[in-house]
């Protein structure tokens, strides 16, 4: 035992050598870390893995100056086995953490949506359902339903909300016209055909909105802040540099979103407009067969000669 442990001390030793000369020419082929750098190769082949060769050696000591073959022999592959591995072994810990960050933003998204949810049906709005699509056949509100489907796949609950809000409000002004106007008539027809049309130009945008978030879904923020915060002294430059241009696209991104999301917004507001002004339509024909200024006054008149039909005393 004590000779095998001699025999791959040695074997290990000899073999660092080689290795920093390599890595120290490129640093990819000797590392399983990413980004590698060569100051990992000097730690590694320079320090650690030499330190490591003297404590065995010291350790077998004891057994006295017989290293075996099979020992430099182990020695030698120490370090080609232990780099396939350790890459191994550090994909397989970014897949668990990739996985815990997915459900760590779909858990949040999930609140968030059901936050944005309760406050809308609070404020009147009619919420659609994702995983139930609409009853009306009408391609607005399917449109609408299917942007905001797509919206909140990519977690973007914030964003998905327009979609119930311009929903609720093409719903209403439907709901004006149709009890202003015959929907037989033509100026029923031309109203809502524009209304629809205008509606159509946000399910567009949500589309847009849902096509310009999906640039930016896989991206972690929040890793990318952290790493530039807390590890800024060991951070190379051109990690440093990565991280900066990661965080430029989303803040681009998130301009662009919000770009997109005003011009919903001003739909929204000429969809208020219209029904305000729909509202203000005077269609119905009075109920009453007389003006109310006549209605008043022969009221008063009757007031005042009721008393004459009282029945007179026995």
């Amino acid at each position: 035992m004590f000779g095998f442990l001699q025999g791959f001390a040695y074997g290990l030793f000899l073999s660092c050598l080689p290795w920093l000369i390599v890595g120290m020419i490129n640093p990819r082929l000797v590392l399983p870390t990413d980004p590698p750098t060569r100051w990992q190769v000097a730690l590694r082949y320079w320090l650690i893995f030499p330190f490591v060769a003297f404590i065995l050696w010291v350790t077998s000591l004891w057994g006295g100056f017989s290293p075996s073959l099979w020992g430099w022999l182990a020695g030698l592959a120490a370090i080609p086995v232990a780099i396939p591995l350790e890459r191994g072994w550090r994909r397989w810990q970014q897949a668990q953490a990739e996985r815990r960050r997915q459900a760590r933003l779909a858990a949040e998204a999930a609140r968030e949506r059901a936050e944005l949810e309760r406050k809308a049906r609070e404020q009147g709005l009619t919420v659609l359902r994702p995983d139930q699509p609409p009853a009306e056949t009408d391609d607005v509100i399917l449109g609408f339903w299917q942007a905001k489907k797509d919206l909140l796949a990519l977690n973007r609950p914030d964003l998905a909300i327009q979609a119930d809000r311009l929903y609720s409000r093409y719903l209403h002004v439907d709901d004006l016209l149709r009890g202003k106007f015959d929907p037989r008539e033509l100026t029923f027809e031309r109203s809502r055909n524009m209304v629809a049309e205008v509606c159509r130009n946000s399910v567009d945008t949500l589309q847009a909105m849902a096509s310009v978030a999906r640039g930016i879904a896989g991206v972690d923020v929040t890793y990318a802040r952290q790493r530039l915060d807390k590890a800024s002294s060991w951070i190379t430059d051109e990690e440093r540099r990565a991280l900066k241009r990661r965080l430029e696209l989303v803040d681009d991104t998130e301009r662009r979103l919000r770009e997109l999301g005003a011009r919903n917004e001003a739909i929204m507001t000429a969809l208020d407009d219209t029904a305000v002004a729909v509202s203000a339509v005077a269609t119905d024909r009075p109920q009453a067969a007389m003006a109310t200024q006549q209605a008043l006054k022969d009221l008063q008149q009757f007031a005042e000669k009721a008393h004459r039909y009282g029945r007179a005393d026995p």
